[in-house]
């Protein structure tokens, strides 16, 4: 009995630690999951030891606690916290607990915006406060700080006081630009839009607020049966008002078609302009909500469905390093297998020798690793309060793991490298990327078959790629590789040497440029030979060309053995120009164009290329210069933006419609 004591005493302690970390410093340093796993721990050894009940521990208030930096305010009425649900399961137990108490019952859903839970007051239609979620009880006044979101509204039509509650968060596209800004300033970057939203929101100097770009989406009204019978019209009557509402919900009638909608938008997840962390599925009738009531910190009426967490604590086993193209020296770490947003993850990376000392990341080490759409898992940082001693600092290689040369670091730059050209690693990653979808798009010649191919002597360069279809005896005697993989094979390759001059650019692997920079040089000096004899003076002239890029150019250039590969590729009949025709006069040339929301014609990529073959130029965050917004489904803040400063906006269909014309 007294080690379950300790350990339920042990939790509150971590858990104040954790929630104090998150809502205060606005730096967490566990994910949610670890959290919700540790609070569920501790709820469970509650319910079966209620003898070590204690009314202040974490399971019996609202999660947060209030900075001393502002005016503490008490609410008029609780902020309550949500309760979880991880899976359809959680949702039909939710669902029936619901209807045995309220009877039928219709659902709206919503997304679960990843920012700062935030109230405002209005009196006499004029804004009068806006206060943080703080403790659930008491929170901070950042009036002043709110007041700056330009979407929210200084004066309403309704002259009645109305206190909305919502989230303040932090757009995709402002938090890559501020932390790009905090980069170049030496600055510690934030981990993720909803810290750096939460962070801003706090700032003492309303006009660092300000410059952070923030939005909101407000979802509810209190007291709203004063004038609407259902959540879902309370919703509409914002939107009314001139709130920003989110516009993806949905009223369903059943759990099933609830699920459905939950997993039509995990799809769709990746390509909103914020983040979501869930979503949240709330009893439409009024009526019904006051009949469930409360609990002392959640809703009986709503719940929120998390989706899979994409951080999650694992153990660190051991640490390797791989060798890139250009030769760069990768630590990553082989880690106890753990499923990240519904696949398993066994490896991540920990990119150079100054990320791992700056992290204290030893082996044996439990770590929280990260995984963002189809970016390699990453890991973020160790949980040293969880060593034990058996834990072992890790000692970088001083020669190349494959070849054995020794391993250089430039002044510059916190990555090693192999500089050995002929070291086998260089030599099949540089291939392998030549060949990728990106570059040349070899179908067939993936990494795996560049080794084999390697191996067997017939692809030691480049220009290798090319000779292939003459070896086809020695190939077919490869393992796995019969007559219809070796044609189709040789048939993309074929294929590929009617690349634009960009995809060549891209595939040769010059260092600093990548699609963008490639296709901005192509576009500009139209064939190879105009680039190749293009001096640094003039490469720094062409836009989104800096100096270390155009002298990686330059040296690339002029080493005798690229020389020799790009006479070869010539040689062979690889493209050595672009077709500026391609980029023809049209409603779009000379435009720049936002692309906003789900388009369901186009992924953004080839919504991108084509509006560039159009002579658009495609940028990503809507300003004064921007001429154009095209935007699909779930359209957000660059819409809302687009429409306050009068730029002209262009539905899905329509661009569907137009494109059309140009084909």
């Amino acid at each position: 009995m007294e080690e379950v004591q300790k350990r339920i005493e042990q939790l509150r302690t971590m858990l104040r630690k954790y929630s104090y970390e998150y809502y205060v410093n606005d730096a967490p340093s566990v994910p949610d999951s670890e959290y919700d796993t540790l609070m569920n721990e501790l709820r469970s050894l509650e319910q079966k030891y209620p003898q070590f009940h204690d009314p202040n521990s974490p399971t019996e208030i609202v999660n947060g606690t209030v900075s001393e930096k502002f005016e503490k305010i008490v609410h008029k009425r609780m902020m309550l916290s949500l309760g979880n649900a991880y899976n359809f399961e959680d949702l039909k137990a939710f669902d029936e607990a619901v209807r045995k108490e309220a009877g039928n019952v219709r659902y709206e859903v919503e997304l679960k915006i990843d920012g700062l839970a935030m109230s405002i007051t209005y009196i006499n239609g004029k804004f009068y406060q806006a206060v943080t979620r703080g403790d659930g009880e008491v929170g901070e006044d950042v009036t002043a700080n709110v007041r700056t979101i330009p979407t929210i509204p200084m004066t309403i039509s309704l002259k009645d006081e109305i206190e909305i509650r919502g989230e303040v968060y932090m757009p995709k596209s402002s938090f890559e630009e501020l932390n790009a800004k905090r980069l170049e300033n030496g600055e510690e970057l934030f981990a993720n839009p909803r810290n750096a939203a939460a962070g801003s929101v706090r700032q003492l100097d309303y006009r660092i607020a300000a410059s952070r770009k923030l939005d909101g989406f407000w979802y509810h009204v209190c007291d709203a049966e004063k004038w609407v019978d259902t959540h879902s019209g309370s919703l509409q009557m914002l939107d009314e008002l001139g709130f920003v509402t989110n516009p993806v919900r949905k009223v369903c009638d059943t759990m099933e078609e609830v699920w459905e909608h939950i997993q039509d938008m995990t799809g769709k997840r990746s390509s909103l302009p914020y983040e979501i962390d869930g979503m949240v599925i709330k009893v439409d009738s009024l009526q019904a909500q006051r009949q469930l009531g409360t609990t002392i910190r959640v809703p009986k009426w709503a719940i929120a469905y998390k989706f899979p967490a994409e951080e999650v604590v694992t153990k660190l086993e051991d640490i390797f390093v791989t060798v890139g193209r250009t030769g760069k020296i990768t630590p990553n770490a082989r880690l106890t297998p753990v499923r990240i947003a519904g696949t398993s993850v066994g490896f991540a990376q920990l990119h150079n020798l100054d990320n791992i000392t700056a992290k204290d990341i030893r082996i044996g080490d439990d770590v929280v690793v990260r995984k963002a759409g189809d970016i390699i898992p990453e890991v973020l940082r160790s949980l040293p309060e969880r060593r034990d001693g058996s834990q072992i600092p890790y000692e970088f290689p001083k020669v190349c793991p494959v070849c054995g040369s020794p391993l250089h670091k430039f002044e510059d730059e916190a990555h090693h490298y192999c500089l050995n050209t002929e070291c086998e690693a260089r030599i099949t990653e540089s291939i392998a990327h030549f060949a990728s979808r990106d570059a040349m798009n070899i179908e067939g010649l993936g990494i795996k078959r560049v080794e084999q191919l390697h191996q067997a002597g017939l692809l030691n360069h480049i220009d290798d790629i090319y000779n292939l279809k003459f070896e086809e005896e020695k190939i077919l005697a490869l393992d796995k590789m019969g007559k219809n993989s070796f044609l189709n094979l040789v048939s993309a390759i074929e294929n590929s040497k009617q690349n634009p001059l960009d995809k060549l650019l891209t595939g040769l692997g010059i260092k600093q440029v990548g699609e963008k920079a490639a296709k901005v040089l192509a576009q500009k000096f139209v064939t190879m030979e105009a680039l190749q004899n293009a001096t640094v003076e003039e490469l720094t002239k062409v836009n989104d060309i800096g100096e270390i890029t155009a002298i990686g150019l330059r040296a690339y250039f002029d080493d005798e053995h690229n020389k020799a590969i790009l006479t070869a590729l010539k040689a062979h009949g690889v493209r050595m120009d672009c077709d500026v025709a391609q980029q023809q006069e049209s409603y779009f040339t000379g435009k720049t164009v936002v692309l906003t929301g789900t388009l369901s014609k186009y992924d953004r990529k080839e919504a991108t290329e084509k509006l560039e073959q159009l002579g658009a130029k495609v940028t990503s965050s809507v300003t004064k210069k921007t001429d154009l917004v095209i935007y699909g489904e779930s359209a957000g803040s660059k819409l809302t933006k687009a429409q306050q400063l009068q730029i002209e906006t262009m539905d899905e269909e329509a661009f569907n419609e137009m494109m059309q014309e140009y084909e």
